[in-house]
């Protein structure tokens, strides 16, 4: 969008938009340790309930279900009453979330706990929709730098949420609590922040900000645009269907590996701490890099990068699915993982942003996140079948011949510019 002048006694379009990132990045600090500290010992706890493999897949599946679930009402919610009412909703589902998988692990139902991981999602989604949050104001040719700002600020939450539940434990069970419940409560804490953080400081909305400057009406009625409306979209703008596709498999390749690793390298004989750490490196690569993403797909292209980013995850299955009990290898292979992720998903998403006029972007960008996520728990039931039938190897392989296909794709076929569609 084209930014506009500020009427006398209002902050500049410039200024709104600063104040909007920096709370959107606290946002997704707070919002993702809460994500990281779960998806730590999900699995773990699931496969100690259960007794089984197979339903310690689940554990990823169901959080990335309870995303996929999530993101249409949040995009509803933001196209009917702005970014801060969309967040807040993915926030205090994940909150509650938090509270019944507390409740589950003390009584030892894994049953139980799946459904408080489905809600636990929303921090998930809420994360995800916090980077379409910042591209509302974005001026032309910034949204990737812009958006990638956002996931960037996921860093530090993120890195520091999986070595944070060794002690989060700790903690829980001088508290009273029993053991591994202690990590949900202090997820249920960090979800609390960011909605505090949200509610409170994203004023005014972009969303309905960016409306008025572009001189679209607000939602008649407090409706906002339908699934059948973002499906009309998607067929008729071609940029946004492949960025759309980039993303899905983006998501589906990391999800599917990151979901089984800390099972794998528990059946190798590797400590909590271990598995933290894999973890960290893997998150760190999801974000660290993501300005230089961002700057990349602004100046270069959005497809090239994604092209680049198919080519990494190749790259990190074949490290990790050829590792075997190599704690360095599986490393290796994991951080190349959350790279290849950031590709994906920076530069994806910012060509879907840029693709489509802003009064159709929540409902478009809510499908996307939609889409993106059943594929993503799709993914976890057969990673979790593979590797219980087969191995973590074949695993691999599987994850390797999607995204070659993807990127031979992305490469050869003609995809143009993406310009916003109306």
């Amino acid at each position: 969008m084209t930014t506009a002048a500020a009427k006398p006694g209002q902050p500049s379009i410039e200024r709104v938009q600063r104040r909007t990132l920096t709370v959107l990045s606290a946002a997704q600090i707070t919002g993702g340790v809460g994500v990281a500290v779960g998806l730590a010992l999900s699995s773990l706890v699931v496969f100690h309930l259960s007794g089984s493999e197979a339903i310690s897949g689940l554990a990823g599946t169901a959080t990335v279900l309870g995303a996929a679930i999530l993101a249409l009402p949040a995009a509803k919610a933001a196209g009917r009453s702005g970014r801060r009412a969309g967040l807040g909703l993915a926030y205090v589902a994940a909150l509650t979330g938090c509270v019944i998988s507390v409740l589950a692990i003390s009584i030892a139902s894994w049953p139980l706990l799946l459904a408080g991981l489905v809600l636990v999602g929303g921090g998930s989604a809420g994360n995800l929709a916090a980077r379409y949050s910042a591209t509302d104001l974005s001026p032309p040719g910034h949204a990737g730098r812009h958006l990638s700002l956002v996931v960037w600020a996921a860093t530090i939450g993120s890195v520091a949420g999986p070595n944070l539940a060794d002690p989060a434990d700790t903690l829980g069970k001088d508290l009273g609590l029993v053991p591994t419940a202690g990590p949900f409560a202090f997820a249920a804490l960090a979800f609390a922040m960011a909605l505090l953080i949200v509610v409170a400081g994203l004023r005014p909305d972009p969303l309905k900000l960016a409306r008025r400057l572009s001189g679209t009406a607000e939602p008649a009625g407090g409706k906002s645009r339908t699934l059948k409306d973002a499906w009309g979209t998607l067929r008729t703008t071609p940029a946004a269907r492949a960025a759309l596709l980039a993303i899905a498999v983006s998501h589906t390749a990391m999800v599917s590996v990151m979901s089984m690793t800390p099972v794998h390298l528990h059946h190798e004989g590797a400590g909590l701490r271990v598995i933290g750490l894999v973890l960290s490196l893997h998150i760190a690569g999801m974000f660290m890099l993501s300005p230089v993403v961002g700057w990349l797909a602004d100046k270069l292209g959005k497809v090239p990068v994604l092209v680049v980013g198919m080519v990494l995850l190749l790259a990190s299955a074949a490290l990790a699915g050829t590792a075997g009990d190599r704690v360095w290898q599986i490393t290796a292979g994991l951080t190349l993982l959350g790279i290849g992720w950031s590709c994906g998903l920076v530069a994806g998403s910012a060509m879907l942003s840029e693709s489509v006029a802003i009064e159709r972007r929540p409902a478009v960008q809510g499908l996307s996140d939609l889409l993106m996520n059943i594929c993503g728990a799709t993914g976890t039931i057969i990673a979790g079948a593979i590797v219980g039938a087969l191995s973590y190897g074949v695993l691999g392989l599987v994850v390797g011949v999607m995204v070659t296909v993807t990127g031979v794709w992305l490469a050869v076929a003609r995809h143009p510019a993406p310009t916003p569609s109306s």
